[in-house]
């Protein structure tokens, strides 16, 4: 028989194992408890992350999604403000589409103001233009590089009267607080005027003016022929002859020689070298007329103008050097090798002569428009220039008389 302490002993060891037992019990259900909460958990937040996902995807193919936004957002690519009637205005353009489909499409833009493109782009933009379709006439660029307003433009408007399609005006103003908005509608110089930046006489800048008015001109697949004109030029001839002259001509007409001394090669920077040695160096008046193939290559060069812009600086005077060697060494054989703008070089100092109210008479205009010496598509001819400059303010009602008796518009 069991002693009465066995009992209690044997009682006490049920106790603490069934004690035991329970605590372990509720231990387990603890813990599956709370695996059961992080599973609800988790899994609530698996659904809500499905979910979410599916409503972004939704959203942004419904959504139009534009690249400049982030682009404008940086402020190092941020477009630096531009006064404003600034437009060119129902240009047609013919470039190739991003995708790179072949051919051309022709797209109408009304009011290109090109406030959100950099310099950079613009170029780009000018340099993939395509070929004019046969279907488009072809039109001349008058380019107009000035301070701030046209002194002589009621001349240029009777110049252009009646020939309208065939041609384009662009004008860049180096004077960024001219506003233009006393040009009346009817005027070819209507709402011309493209974004232009601060210009320096003899500097770089005068060159990327060149080179903004180019591109800007090139983004009409119709413009075929690009003349650079300053707000003292004047017409020799009437439109008729000066489109036919353009038009037709086998050549472009850059100013350039080779100049020994201080004014010519002595401007020449050796760190140039070797791209461009002195023997390429050419020196030339910065008013050009040049064609398309020219002018594309121009807005495209990544080789030439970034050493000009680099080595070209005080004194050396990148607007008679740049074109006039560019074109000396990329285009030789299609280069008439002179200006078609006269300018008065007889008078010594570093600018021409200006032409006044009593300058202008039947005598000078007739000479200008009768200059032997020169040659055409290859035969002699006695049209050597189709412009002339420089001509204050002063002279316009003189001109416009002489307009009709000699110039013949």
């Amino acid at each position: 028989m069991k002693t009465k302490s066995q009992e209690t002993q044997v009682d006490y060891l049920q106790q603490e194992t069934r004690h035991h037992l329970r605590q372990i019990f509720i231990s387990m259900m603890f813990k599956s408890r709370r695996f059961f909460h992080h599973l609800v958990l988790y899994s609530f937040l698996i659904g809500f992350g499905f979910g979410l996902g599916f409503l972004l995807n939704f959203h942004m193919r419904n959504v139009s999604f534009s690249p400049q936004l982030f682009r404008l957002s940086s402020p190092s690519l941020s477009p630096q403000p531009q006064p404003e009637n600034f437009v060119l205005v129902n240009e047609t353009v013919a470039y190739d589409s991003d995708e790179g489909q072949k051919g051309h499409s022709m797209v109408e833009f009304e009011k290109v103001m090109h406030h959100n493109t950099t310099e950079e782009e613009l170029m780009w933009r000018a340099s993939k233009v395509q070929e004019r379709p046969s279907t488009v006439k072809k039109k001349v660029a008058f380019m107009f590089l000035t301070r701030g307003k046209l002194p002589l433009a009621k001349l240029w408007e009777r110049f252009f009267n009646g020939h309208q399609g065939l041609f384009s005006v662009y004008v860049h103003t180096s004077n960024l607080s001219y506003v233009d908005d006393g040009i009346p509608e009817t005027s070819p110089f209507y709402r011309r005027r493209i974004p232009s930046k601060e210009v320096k006489w003899g500097m770089v800048s005068m060159v990327e003016a060149e080179r903004r008015l180019l591109a800007n001109a090139l983004l009409d697949a119709a413009n075929q022929r690009f003349v650079l004109l300053s707000e003292t030029d004047i017409p020799l001839f009437n439109f008729s002859t000066i489109y036919s002259y353009l038009i037709n001509s086998q050549h472009s007409f850059v100013d350039l020689y080779d100049l020994p001394g201080p004014a010519g090669r002595g401007r020449y920077n050796r760190r140039m070298s070797p791209v461009i040695t002195r023997s390429k160096w050419r020196k030339g008046s910065q008013w050009f007329e040049i064609d398309r193939e020219i002018a594309v290559a121009v807005v495209s060069d990544k080789t030439y103008f970034p050493l000009f812009k680099k080595h070209c600086r005080w004194g050396c005077y990148a607007d008679e050097h740049y074109l006039p060697t560019f074109v000396h060494v990329m285009f030789p054989g299609k280069n008439a090798n002179r200006s078609l703008t006269w300018t008065d070089w007889s008078r010594r100092g570093p600018h021409p002569r200006k032409y006044t109210r009593r300058s202008v008479r039947a005598e000078l205009l007739t000479k200008l428009r009768n200059r032997e010496g020169c040659v055409y598509n290859g035969k002699e001819s006695n049209k050597c220039n189709l412009f002339a400059r420089k001509f204050d303010d002063s002279c316009i009602d003189s001109l416009i008389h002489f307009a009709g008796r000699i110039m013949g518009f």
